[in-house]
């Protein structure tokens, strides 16, 4: 009987057995080729190992096998030998260009810090066994494909909008709030597929170029997405800050709005992108172009303002005339910058800057103060940069120290602005001459004693010393009243008066019943009041004032004067004492009778019952 034939399926429990069980095969890897890279940037080519006996620590050795000699394996470093380079890499080696490093213990990186053409081959990547049997691979290729430089990026002519000088790298000189244009060209020659992108950075000035100081403005990504560094990430988003691509190879960076803080070393950064074999894109080359040394001029160190035509001496009622001139190294008012001004007053001897007279805004509509609103007064542009302010009949009241405020804006995204920048002139003292007038009032209560219900008639004499001729006069009567028996400690009240031009004003009344105010005589007023009650009680007083009317038909107050106190207490009449005290009698009486009366009545009723 022979001996059966082993199956299949015997003979791999029979391996197993040998094994010992062990499924064990080194595996060596490295990247998906051909990598393509340029000439003059750095390479890493990754190698690492799996499923392999021995220590945790592999040792691992690096060939390179030339286009020309395909067969020829020529030794570039190794883990374990430093002796193990040929002499055609030996200088590298020893230089640091060409360089193994160790990420794990069974995990390494070959490096080339500056990529030569002759690279280009087979990079092979073998492991000495550390293993009992000899299974799996123990060495892995990949393909190096080293290609020409062709990346070039240069500033774009003409050059960046503005003040530029002929030097290289230009000098750009802009102002606060215009706009910023700078332009790169960027293009690659690289016969294979590649993608550009393309950022705009700013170093600060007189700071050395480099990754550390150089801050990126905005790049348009190999992805073709567009994003801007951290601090400009707000002004990209709302339109301020915008990148466009023009043609095949040009690039335009605009920045609305420029700030100080955007002075600085322009650069433009080129880099060149290619898709690995693993499906992953990796940048193979990276060039760098000064744009312009940018210098952005405040408005703030620009901006002054003068005043004329110097210390003024007016009569009242004249012309009072001021220039202001808005001066410095400023762009005009438009599409970037705007500019307000304005004339602010304040009383002699009194501090601060003062209150609002004119302005015009930065549409160069004018406006009026508070206080000023019926005037006649004129806020005018009368030449490029110089504004007067016009009052047409001055008063003694617009005596004081003026000055001019000039304030500048820059428009940021849309139409929005923000101030950058203000300025006020030195003190420009104006003088108007007072007119002289001396008011006194004298008022009384005629008949000295009013009673309730009567009417209280109150005069006021007024007497004028010097002023101009058609001077005007005015009065007002004034009520103080007490509260719980002292003066009220609040303002008085316009119980009513007639004004310079004839016509009777009415206040409120205490008792609030009629009141009439009229002129008995050129400069005698008179106040009744109607039906006096108790709550017309109180401390009253004549306020006349003088008026002049200036030939612009504006009225100005010349003076003002108080009459002394008078006194109005409504008295209640005789009769009327006496006839409280009868009311009071006769109703006690009644009620006393009516209480006799009903005791005899309900005695009698009581008898008539027991009876």
């Amino acid at each position: 009987m022979g001996v059966p034939s082993p199956t299949p399926l015997s003979s791999l429990l029979l391996l197993l057995l040998i094994l010992g069980t062990r499924c064990y095969a080194r595996q060596v890897h490295v990247p998906r080729g051909p990598l393509y890279r340029v000439a003059g940037t750095a390479v890493s080519i990754s190698c690492n190992v799996s499923d392999y006996e021995g220590p945790a620590q592999q040792d691992f050795e690096w060939f390179m096998y030339r286009p020309e000699a395909p067969a020829t394996s020529l030794g570039i470093v190794s883990t374990k030998d430093s002796q193990f380079s040929y002499a055609v890499f030996g200088p590298r080696v020893a230089s640091g260009d060409l360089q193994v490093q160790r990420l794990k213990g069974d995990s390494v990186v070959l490096k080339i810090a500056r990529l030569q053409a002759q690279d280009s081959g087979f990079y092979e990547c073998y492991t000495p066994s550390t293993d009992t049997q000899y299974l799996g691979n123990y060495s892995a290729k990949v393909e190096l494909r080293v290609l020409p430089d062709e990346l070039q990026v240069s500033a774009a002519p003409p050059g960046p909008r503005g003040r530029q000088a002929a030097t290289s790298p230009s000098r750009l000189t802009v102002h606060e709030g215009q706009e910023l244009a700078l332009g790169c060209l960027a293009q690659t020659k690289t016969k294979k597929h590649t993608h550009l992108s393309v950022s705009f950075g700013r170093a600060i000035p007189e700071a050395p170029v480099g990754r550390a100081t150089l801050q990126e403005v905005v790049g348009l990504h190999s992805d073709m997405a567009v994003e801007a560094g951290a601090p400009y990430a707000e002004r990209l988003a709302s339109g301020e800050l915008r990148l466009s691509k023009e043609g095949t190879d040009r690039y335009r960076m605009v920045v609305g709005g420029a700030q100080a803080g955007d002075s600085g070393t322009y650069h433009c950064t080129a880099a060149e992108w290619i898709q690995d074999p693993d499906g992953s894109w990796v940048q193979v080359a990276e060039k760098r172009a000064v744009l312009a040394h940018v210098d952005v001029q405040t408005l703030s160190s620009q901006l002054a303002v003068t005043v004329g035509p110097g210390e003024r001496r007016i009569g009242p009622g004249e012309p009072l005339e001021l220039l202001c001139n808005v001066s410095g190294a400023l762009p005009p008012p438009g599409r970037h910058a705007a500019y307000s001004v304005g004339w602010e007053m304040a009383p002699a001897g009194a501090p601060g800057p003062g209150r609002l007279v004119a302005q015009l805004d930065t549409e160069g509509i004018g406006s009026l103060g508070p206080g000023y609103e019926d005037r006649h007064i004129a806020m005018e542009k009368v030449a490029s940069r110089t504004y007067r302010l016009r009052l047409e009949a001055a008063r003694p009241a617009d005596a004081g120290t003026y000055r001019c405020l000039a304030k500048a804006y820059v428009r940021g995204s849309g139409t929005r602005l923000r101030e950058a920048a203000s300025a006020r002139s030195r003190p420009l003292p104006v003088h108007v001459r007072e007119e002289g007038v001396v008011l006194e009032a004298v008022a009384w209560l005629a008949g000295g004693t009013v009673y309730r219900g009567e009417t209280a008639s109150l005069l006021c004499n007024i007497s004028v010393r010097g002023g101009p001729p058609g001077l005007r006069l005015a009065a007002s009567w004034w009520v103080e009243r007490p509260e719980e028996g002292e003066l009220s400690t609040g303002p008085a009240q316009l119980v009513g008066g007639v004004g310079q031009d004839g016509v009777a004003e009415l206040g409120v009344r205490p008792g609030g019943g009629p009141v009439s105010v009229e002129l008995v005589g050129p400069r005698s007023h008179r106040l009744r009041l109607h039906g006096l009650g108790p709550e017309d009680e109180g401390i009253y007083h004549c306020a006349p004032s003088a008026w002049v009317q200036h030939a612009d038909y504006s009225w100005y107050q010349a003076g003002s004067a108080r009459s002394g106190p008078v006194t109005v207490y409504p008295y209640t009449h005789a009769v009327d004492t006496l006839f409280v005290p009868l009311l009071v009698g006769t109703g006690v009486a009644l009620v006393t009778g009516a209480s006799v009366l009903a005791t005899i009545t309900c005695c009698f009723m009581k008898r008539m019952r027991k009876r």
